[in-house]
């Protein structure tokens, strides 16, 4: 009798697990690479060991962490446009100086809801100073006070966030706003102490909503300042 009833929990906590996996179905995501060619390659691999102190052969990352921003660029084309050059655009006077690799992310979500793919989840994009050795970045388009982010975004960010938690062994989600958080933090890189931006992205509602839409993965919560 002993021996069957563990069979049967055995049976149900299988059961259980399946469940709560198939429960995560992956988003429709679509596949829309920017140039990733030998130029932005060896950029990447120039950030990560002048910024980081990584040595590395291939411009890879073990996700721990989930940034969301907003573009505050109106529309997709322009997104993408903005994210495609290898080089910083002179657009960027900022930030040129720290390194000519292009701002990116691994993800674009449109203003429908739509996800696009812009890198390989685990190829390095520059989307936040300090962790994005170890960062995958979703942009969501627009963010300005007369296109805010959307309902549809919102939606498609927790898709996301539920896809990539399930399948990476994330730590954290992260607005952009928060990741000075991180100074000092075992995650946090950057050598230069006065490298810092000011960020409000992607917004503290629209980061209340997609953490409370994924609590059941009990994120560690962001670290005190």
């Amino acid at each position: 009798m002993k021996k069957l009833l563990l069979v049967v929990c055995g049976m149900i906590y299988l059961w259980s697990c399946k469940s709560s996996k198939e429960a995560f179905n992956p988003p429709t995501i679509i596949d829309t690479p920017i140039k990733f060619n030998e130029q932005r390659r060896e950029l990447t691999l120039q950030y990560m060991r002048e910024r980081y102190g990584l040595e590395k052969e291939e411009p890879t990352i073990v996700p721990k962490m989930i940034v969301l921003h907003w573009t505050v660029i109106p529309t997709l084309k322009q997104s993408f446009e903005a994210f495609d050059p290898p080089t910083l655009p002179d657009w960027r006077p900022d930030i040129k100086g720290v390194s000519g690799l292009n701002v990116s992310s691994q993800f674009l979500v449109d203003r429908d809801g739509t996800i696009y793919r812009l890198l390989p989840e685990t190829t390095m994009a520059r989307h936040v100073i300090g962790l994005n050795h170890c960062a995958i970045g979703i942009e969501n388009v627009g963010g300005t006070e007369e296109l805010p982010l959307t309902t549809a975004q919102v939606h498609s960010n927790i898709q996301l966030v539920n896809y990539l938690a399930t399948k990476y062994d994330i730590d954290y989600l992260i607005g952009h706003y928060e990741y000075t958080h991180f100074e000092g933090h075992p995650l946090w890189l950057e050598k230069d102490e006065d490298y810092r931006t000011q960020k409000t992205d992607p917004g503290e509602d629209f980061m209340q909503k997609v953490r409370e839409a994924t609590k059941t993965f009990n994120f560690e919560p962001v670290p005190d300042k």
